[in-house]
Formats: structure tokens, sequence, C-alpha cells
């Protein structure tokens, strides 16, 4: 394979489209597509085919995987013990994709929603390429309560914290610096359009339809940015690339398909644990470009809050039972490790659950190494 090649990890169900989306921008933009690989994760019950003849079409190689070729895949590598580790019918089968990757020879991964498209005057694959290869000074913030808003650009206009930002971090004062950055595992692009909130954020704008009333643009971002050691920011995995070094710490939590019926925190957790365990490294996270458009389709924003509301709460002890992990090896194993013990020690029930998935993960990936 190319030495940069790249798995793009899609979960849909009812979008081919985004396949010509996305295989368009690279072409219009002189990206080699040979070194793209499609994997559409979706349903069995969807509509594999045209999936895999918009690959055709577009000349893209890839695979489509519904549950019974996931299950396939993990009997064929001999995992199938770890199989309840990916959830059914979950933004989180995702999961399967970095297993993909960690059987596979790729170097980079990138996570799309179907929901998004690249915005034509930006090259997207290119972009994300460049920044996770940065080696320079950037702006590099941290805040008052450990956790930086990646919409802190446009905060004056809108006033809003992202999906997954804990409601006791909010009211921070930020610091900002700037800092050499390199070794960059992990690019986080943004939003245009449709911000990426929570149910209880969108509903006291007083909007029902799951969506926004605010509208983003890309003028309303400055320049990219890292976020400081010791802070956390939400990881949206809408748009988002990744180095396969990370893969221990990026486990995407079992969301919705889990005694609690929790749902809707697979990424924004996942970011969390990244974050931590990448710290003593010295490994860094961009935020900013590429952007997407964001146009998520209306649905009840009551839906949305059902799904969330158990892990609420939850979302506000995670991250402090994350950052008071003793946490210092220079082997991500090693820190995911202790993360998990830690969440493992939770009174809280679904943490407790979660800990000892992300133990098993490790063990997932120990086995198929």
């Amino acid at each position: 394979m190319n030495s940069e090649n790249m798995l793009v990890i899609i979960p849909s169900i009812r979008n081919p489209d985004v396949i010509d989306l996305y295989s368009k921008n690279a072409v219009e933009h002189g990206f080699d597509t040979n070194k793209l690989f499609f994997m559409i994760i979706t349903e069995d019950s969807a509509d594999k085919q045209e999936f895999k003849n918009r690959l055709v079409k577009n000349r893209i190689d890839g695979l489509v995987v519904g549950e019974k070729e996931r299950n396939s895949f993990m009997n064929s590598w001999n995992l199938s013990e770890f199989i309840e580790l990916i959830p059914k019918r979950s933004h989180a089968e995702t999961s399967f994709g970095l297993v993909y990757m960690h059987r596979n020879d790729f170097t980079y991964g990138i996570l799309i929603d179907d929901d998004t498209s690249p915005l034509a005057t930006q090259d997207f694959f290119g972009t994300h390429l460049q920044n996770l290869k940065y080696n320079g000074k950037m702006r590099s913030l941290a805040s008052s309560t450990g956790w930086v808003n990646v919409l802190h650009s446009c905060f004056h206009k809108y006033k809003l914290y992202p999906r997954g930002f804990p409601y006791g971090a909010m009211g921070e004062k930020n610091f900002s610096s700037y800092k050499q950055v390199n070794n960059v595992v992990l690019v986080q692009g943004l939003w245009t359009n449709i911000p990426d909130l929570d149910a209880v954020r969108i509903l006291m704008q007083g909007d029902l339809n799951g969506q926004s009333r605010v509208r983003l643009n890309p003028d309303d971002y400055d320049q990219d940015f890292t976020v400081s050691r010791g802070n956390f920011t939400t990881i949206c995995s809408m748009n988002l690339s990744f180095k396969r070094d990370i893969l221990p710490a990026f486990y995407q939590f079992k969301m919705d398909d889990n005694p609690w019926g929790v749902g809707r925190f697979d990424d924004i957790w996942s970011g969390v644990v990244l974050k931590k365990a990448i710290d003593p490294l010295g490994y860094s996270i961009i935020n900013g470009n590429p952007l997407c458009q964001h146009d998520k389709a209306p649905r009840s924003t009551f839906k949305d809050l059902k799904s969330e509301v158990a892990g609420l709460e939850a979302n506000e002890i995670f991250y402090k039972e994350v950052d008071s992990a003793e946490v210092s090896s220079n082997d991500i194993y090693e820190n995911t490790e202790a993360i998990s013990s830690r969440l493992c020690l939770s009174p809280h029930p679904f943490i407790n659950y979660c800990g000892h998935h992300l133990e098993r993960w490790l063990d997932l990936l120990r086995k198929a190494s």
C-alpha cells in the first residue's frame, strides 16, 4: 500500500451521495485517490449494493460492511470473543473500522459523518494530511476550567458550547500562547452550517427539530489551534483524521446498545481518554481546518434528549475520573490501561461498564497485533 494510505470510515444507512461528494473534492483538488480506501459502515437492512455502486462509479477502493460482514471479519481474525465491544445499530460501530485499520496497513484514518460535505474551496483530504504532518508554531489554548471550547472564536456572537462540553466547565477564562507543535496525532476539522450541539442546548434555543437556530459560516473561525497539556476539548467524529498510533486510546465507547440506553457520547468520551493518554507523550491535536458543511436532517430534539439524558450526568463525572488516573508512561497502551483501571473503580455503573470495555479493547488490539 501507499505509505500515506488513508482508511476513510463513514457510518451511513441511507446516504450514498456522501461517497460522491468527498470523491469529487479529492479529484477536483488533485488529491491522489489511490491513497483512499473507503469503508462504509452500515446495517444489514440498508441498500449495500448502492453503496458499492457509488464506490465503483467514483473509482474508489473500499468495502461496505453491515453487521453480517463485521462479524465475519471478526471471526476470520479469531476475534469473535470481542464482537460485543462493537454495538449494534449505533454510530459507535465505527470501532470496527478502527479494528480493521489495526489489522491492515493503513497509516491514517479519517472519520466522516454522512450528513456532511467538504467545502468546495478546500482540499479536504490534503488539508487533513497537511495538518497531520504539521511542524511549527501554533496557538495553544488552555482554560480556567480545564476545558477549551472549539467554538471559542465565535462565542461572543452565539454563546455556543458544543455537544459534550460539561455544563460544570462553562464560564471559563481562556489563556492563549504560541508553542512548537509537532507529533500531531489527530486533526479535528470543524463545521459550518449546523453546529454540533446537545439536545438541551438545542431546546434552550427553542429548536424542536434537533438542529439549531444558529448557522455557522467559515468566517466564524479564525486560526487553527491546539489544546494545552492538562486541558480537554470536545472531539466530534464527523470530520476527523488521525494516525494509527492512537488506536489503543481511541475506542468508541459502546453507546445505544447498552443496559442504560446511553447514546451520543462515543466520540466525546474517546476524545477525553485520548487527550489524557497522549499528554505525557508530547503528542498534539489540531482543531480547525479543513471545515465541512454539516447538513443535519431535522429530527425530534426530544428523541436526542432521551438518548443523551442518562449520559449527561455521567459526562460531568467521566472526565474527572479520567483526569484522576495516574498517567506518566511513554507508552500509549500503558497510559490507556491506567485510565481503564481508574474507570473500573468508578461507583457510577455506566462509567464502570465503560472502563471494563476499554480494558477489553486493549486486549483485542494486543491479540489482533
